[in-house]
Formats: C-alpha cells, sequence, structure tokens
C-alpha cells in the first residue's frame, strides 16, 4: 500500500517519506532498520521470508541471518522493545512477522502536477519529500525546497534526503541553493530514500529517473545543476533533453570516469588502486579505508570531520550499492555526447581539487560548445562552509542564472 501512514501503539509510520514517529517526535532509526520495519508493515499480513527481508533492506543474501537479527533487534528497540513479540513475530528458520494492531487513517496523495509539492501540507521548513516512479519501476524520493524559479539539482551518490539539511557536509548547499530559488533534489536509485534494491545502474536509467522527478514536479524547462558524478549525468541529460534544460552548471564534474580517462599504465594502476582500497572499505567497513575516501572529497577538513563523513557515507547507502556506484562511475563516459549541449553552461572547479583532476574541467569546456569556465582556489572536491571558494561560487552560479 504505497503512501500509507500507519499507526501502532504510540507509534505512526509513513513508509513513503521512511519517518518513524512517537507522540509526534521523530525517531531517529538507522536506514536499514527502517527500511526492515516499513517493509514487515507494509506486509504485516504474511510472513516475510528472510531473503525477502535481505533484499528489502539491501543486503546480500550471503550476509546472513546473523545480520539480520541485529537489524530486526534496532527496529524493536526504536518502538519501546519487545521482548513478548508484541511487535514483531519470530517464525523459526521462515522468516518475520509485523503483528501489532495496526491502523491506516490516511494516504499520502501527490498534489496535481502544476502545484510545488511544498505547498501541499507543507512543513515549518516547507519541504516535503515525495516519490516519483522510474521507467523500470524504481522509487525514487525528491524533495522541493524554498520559493521562486526552479533550479534542479542532479542526484549524486551520498545524499539522504531526511539527513541532509543538517549534515554538515551538505547544509549549507541547501541554504544557498535556495535564495530565491525552488530548489529540486533528490536520493540517486540505491541510496538515500530511493529504492536500494535496483536492477541496474546504467547512465539510461539515470537518465529516467531525473525524467521522473521532474514530470512529477510538473516542470517542463529549467535549469540544472550537476555535482561531481552527478555531473556526467547532467551532461547527458542536458544532451538528450536539450527542450527542457536551459542553462547547465557542473561543479567538480567530469566527462569521464577514473578507469577511462587513464591514458597509461600508471595512471590505469593508479585507479585501479584507488578502486580497491574503497572496495577494501565498503566491504570491511574499516574506518581507516573509508577515511582516505572522505579526504579526497573534504582535503582541507580535519580527521574529525572525516569520520563525521565516513559515518555519513554509512547512512545513505548498503556497502554492496556502495562498490556498484564507485564501479559504474569509474567506467562513466559521457564524452562522446556533450558537444550535443546546446544551452548555456558553466563549468565551476577547484584548481586542487583531490577527487577530480581540474584537466577534467578543462575537458568538459572544450567539450561544450556554449560554455565558460571558472577555477577556484580550493583543494576541497565538495566546497564546504567554510571554504573561502564557497561564497565565490555562489556568486557565479547566481550570476549565471540571472543573465
Amino acid at each position: 500500500m504505497s503512501g500509507a501512514v500507519y499507526h501502532f501503539g504510540l507509534y505512526e509510520l509513513d513508509t513513503d517519506r521512511r519517518r518513524l514517529s512517537r507522540d509526534g517526535r521523530q525517531v531517529v532509526l538507522e536506514p536499514r532498520a527502517l527500511a526492515l520495519l516499513c517493509h514487515l508493515v507494509e506486509h504485516r499480513d504474511r510472513v516475510v521470508p528472510i531473503k525477502e527481508l535481505l533484499g528489502a533492506i539491501g543486503c546480500e543474501p550471503t550476509t546472513g541471518e546473523a545480520a539480520l537479527a541485529g537489524w530486526v533487534r534496532a527496529a524493536l528497540h526504536a518502538v519501546g522493545g519487545d521482548t513478548r513479540q508484541e511487535f514483531i513475530r519470530t517464525v523459526e528458520r521462515q522468516g518475520f512477522q509485523f503483528v501489532a494492531p495496526t491502523t491506516v487513517p490516511s494516504l499520502a496523495v501527490p498534489p496535481p502536477s502544476g502545484i510545488p509539492a511544498a505547498t501541499a501540507g507543507a512543513e515549518a521548513d516547507h519541504e516535503v519529500i515525495r516519490f516519483s516512479r522510474s521507467a523500470d519501476g524504481t522509487r525514487i524520493a525528491y524533495a522541493i525546497t524554498g520559493h521562486g524559479p526552479p533550479l534542479v539539482k542532479t542526484a549524486n551518490w551520498l545524499t539522504h534526503l531526511d539527513l541532509d539539511r543538517t549534515t554538515p557536509m551538505w547544509a549549507h548547499w541547501f541554504d544557498g541553493l535556495t535564495r530565491g530559488r525552488q530548489l529540486i533534489r533528490y536520493d540517486e536509485r540505491g541510496c538515500g530514500l530511493s529504492d536500494w534494491t535496483v536492477p541496474r545502474f546504467a547512465l539510461d536509467d539515470l537518465i529516467d529517473d531525473l525524467d521522473s522527478v521532474v514530470d512529477a514536479a510538473g516542470l517542463d524547462r529549467f535549469p540544472l545543476l550537476g555535482v561531481s558524478q552527478g555531473g556526467a549525468v547532467a551532461v547527458a541529460y542536458a544532451a538528450r533533453r536539450p527542450e527542457r534544460v536551459s542553462r547547465l552548471i557542473l561543479t567538480s564534474a567530469y566527462a569521464r570516469g577514473q578507469q577511462v580517462r587513464a591514458r597509461d599504465d600508471a595512471e590505469r594502476d593508479a585507479a585501479e588502486v584507488d578502486l580497491n582500497i574503497a572496495r577494501a572499505g565498503w566491504r570491511s567497513q574499516e574506518s581507516s579505508f573509508l577515511r582516505y575516501f572522505a579526504a579526497q572529497f573534504l582535503a582541507d577538513a580535519t580527521p574529525a570531520e572525516w569520520d563525521a563523513f565516513t559515518a555519513y557515507q554509512r547512512q545513505t547507502t548498503s556497502p554492496a550499492n556502495g562498490l556498484r556506484f564507485l564501479e559504474e562511475f569509474a567506467r562513466i563516459d559521457v564524452s562522446d555526447v556533450a558537444h550535443q549541449v546546446t544551452c548555456p553552461t558553466l563549468i565551476i572547479h577547484a584548481r586542487q581539487d583531490a577527487r577530480v583532476p581540474v584537466a577534467q574541467a578543462l575537458e568538459l569546456a572544450t567539450l561544450i560548445p556554449d560554455s565558460r569556465l571558472v577555477l577556484l582556489e580550493s583543494r576541497n572536491h565538495l566546497f564546504t562552509a567554510g571554504d573561502p571558494a564557497w561564497p565565490t561560487f555562489l556568486t557565479h552560479l547566481y550570476t549565471f542564472l540571472s543573465e
């Protein structure tokens, strides 16, 4: 029952927004435990098999019952414990069933396409998380924030719509990007509040995901912002949908993934080492490996900030999907379609970007006909709130959008 809000005891569970509340106050719950609880509540009329539950929370079948039991315990702890199995019943060697008396008082119905989602039942911060369906049926979470002309940001990995507004890595982006603008953003398939169990991560699927979001938001023509690997998706989308994209902004972006752009054995070896370190980190969840990854995104951050970044990574997606993202984007290549982009394009890049070399910005500026390049003094792949380049980035962006 998609979009239902379920009540049991003192709790309210909105399965579309992935939000658990007790007496109106949000209960913070690890994403996989929350996904498990949502799946059990939605299918409370039956015993849900172990294999199905593992898939629903984005875990490989080989993970086993021990790991699943941990997520069940986390879900039970969030609803006050369950020593008598009054919420979740364990069926030996079969699965689990949600058994608490449950009511469904309302359904979350999206507004007509011409009405901004933020005006329908908006909260104090004027943001409502909604969902669209991509061409292959994948559920994509999106949010509309602020007021004014639209600005669409393509999805990129390391986002979680329900957490990003309060995460130091992203919070200042929303304050900056909603100045006189209505920001439309969404979680990539496989992470955040979008479906984690998906068949493919191909470029065509990512373009379909963006199409589904802007269609659901009722947008015909809009400026498009692509950050990091979201830049490649933005380039491909602007080339394929020129009638929809009025202006294109790319920051920390690239046309070719690390493995594709390697020109010799040394660069190919470096790309493979980088990918192997990331694989080791995601498979083992060892913080020293993941800190290396964090240091490339936030070169000027402190070790404590790297650890916070690492902890946030674990909340955005599963280890299996984390590896899929890294491998897919290492192979992405939009260099053959970049020349088809017809709208004015602004490319902004840090001169000492530790994750994506500035040479990639130069390549984009060469490939895209009506483009201009701005290089900023920074080492950060993602501009931080305290980075002197951050206000400069905003100035260039808004000047470009106002032309």
